[in-house]
């Protein structure tokens, strides 16, 4: 089967998966919003009323304002930039560093995959969230320190999956073929194998995301992700907690944003997991 057959039968596949669709549209809406956020939101998400704060939803503020007047539509739009931002920098920069050492580990073997092993279980040995506690608390609160917290933690699950599926590939048929035929290790790992394995990895991406996004929204509700007043998800739902029932639009208008994207890369995930599976799905 052709390159672009194989990705004409995996959108077929995608497409019967109702929420991984319903997952994908809302994903794209995110990302859209995140991108021109500066344009979409109606308020400086920074401009206060003190007049106003705590009101309820009206015509000239959809979603209501916050303790400081603050434009709760606004704070919510450019929230989405931080939440997406730490998502895609998140699992780039761990699947970069998972990339690299699973492939080492899986490909060569031997001491190299002994450390590897040896890190990992002294790494799985610690809870990813109090880890992440642990670095931001030292480090201070701010993006780069919340991707390195998150990214500390996450290389350890993809490199895992990429030296298991290399392990399994490296045995197949065409591998056993070319390293007969003399091909060089770096042509063996980067032509014959990688490529066979990186369904697994997308859809783990697509998993990590989600856990990404909800990790930086339980940091910055402990005042440990982006420095205020950048405007977070998890720090909005901290900053409403007090007024939970004189303002519950506070916490439920974020609560309901991470919610439904985690959701949303969740429903995604499922869809491309069921359609690279070619033993649950036929083309």
């Amino acid at each position: 089967m052709s390159e672009r057959a194989s990705r004409k039968t995996l959108a077929r596949r995608v497409a019967r998966h109702r929420a991984a669709v319903g997952g994908a549209a809302v994903v794209v809406l995110v990302l859209l919003v995140a991108i021109f956020a500066p344009f979409l939101a109606p308020f400086d998400p920074g401009a206060q009323a003190l007049d106003a704060g705590l009101s309820g939803p009206s015509w000239s503020h959809w979603l209501g304002q916050d303790k400081l007047g603050r434009d709760m539509l606004s704070r919510l739009v450019h929230g989405a930039r931080i939440s997406v931002a730490v998502g895609l920098g998140t699992v780039s920069l761990s699947l970069a560093i998972g990339l690299l050492v699973g492939s080492a580990s899986g490909f060569f073997g031997g001491r190299i995959d002994h450390l590897f092993m040896r890190l990992a279980d002294i790494l799985l040995a610690f809870p990813g969230i109090l880890l992440a506690i642990a670095i931001t608390a030292v480090l201070g609160p701010s993006l780069r320190n919340v991707l390195i917290a998150l990214s500390a933690l996450g290389w350890v699950g993809f490199a895992r999956l990429i030296r298991g599926q290399i392990l399994k590939v490296r045995e197949m048929e065409f591998v056993q073929s070319a390293t007969a035929v003399g091909s060089p290790p770096v042509r063996l790992l980067l032509v014959h194998i990688l490529p066979n394995v990186i369904s697994p990895v997308i859809v783990e991406a697509t998993f990590g995301i989600a856990r990404a996004i909800v990790a930086e929204a339980g940091l910055s509700f402990l005042g440990l992700g982006v420095a205020p007043p950048t405007p977070s998800w998890g720090a909005m739902i901290n900053e409403g907690r007090h007024f939970l029932f004189v303002a519950p639009h506070l916490t439920t208008v974020p609560g309901l944003a991470i919610m439904i994207t985690v959701m949303a890369f969740n429903f995604l995930g499922d869809g491309l997991r069921d359609a690279m599976d070619v033993r649950e799905a036929s083309p």
